[in-house]
């Protein structure tokens, strides 16, 4: 609890602080618990899902982790979220017909405006229902909260209560580095001309 008040607790402060607009300081909402985000979707895969190869087509899968990652949002926000980017997804074992698939969401990390959205996809085996559930994918998502008018506007921060969630918060910083100094670097070599 110490490293809690002590390391995490100001970083989120930092990264959540008001903004002003139109001369009007805009501060985010009270913030909330990872927990309280956390969302499971769940669906039994059929034929419709089917690629040529008779598996579940990965398109399928990246539609279900942004529902639950855009419900993990909505909850988290208590008002619209809309995705901006799918940072990172990584299909890991084919999903088949029958399998019941879970997707499982939660908030990891906010900014001012933007929250990344953590979701691991787990498939149970029609034949194999003894077995654990198998992870079959995992993604990071970035999402923007908005106003009525689809204005980026300020996100509740969240407030990590494991060493998990400090360790996926930590992790979602990194991830955020990364995209913005890619973009970076992006932005100078089209302007260098090359």
């Amino acid at each position: 609890m110490w490293r809690y008040l002590t390391e995490i607790l100001p970083c989120v402060n930092r990264s959540v602080e008001g903004r002003t607009v139109n001369g009007v300081i805009d501060t985010p909402p009270p913030g909330h618990p990872t927990a309280f985000s956390r969302v499971t979707l769940s669906r039994i895969m059929t034929n419709q899902d089917v690629n040529l190869y008779g598996t579940v087509h990965g398109g399928v899968i990246m539609k279900f982790v942004d529902d639950a990652a855009g419900a993990a949002a909505a909850r988290h926000c208590g008002f619209n979220a809309v995705t901006v980017a799918i940072d990172e997804i990584t299909l890991m074992v084919p999903v088949k017909v029958g399998d019941l698939v879970h997707a499982k969401a939660q908030v990891n990390w906010t900014g001012k405006t933007s929250l990344e959205i953590g979701v691991t996809v787990l498939a149970e085996r029609w034949n194999e229902a003894d077995r654990e559930p198998v992870n079959v994918a995992t993604a990071y998502l970035v999402f923007v909260g908005v106003d009525a008018e689809g204005n980026p506007r300020a996100v509740p921060p969240v407030l990590p209560e494991s060493p998990d969630d400090v360790r996926r918060f930590h992790e979602a910083e990194i991830r955020r580095e990364h995209r913005l100094a890619r973009r970076q670097a992006i932005d100078k070599h089209r302007a260098d001309g090359a």
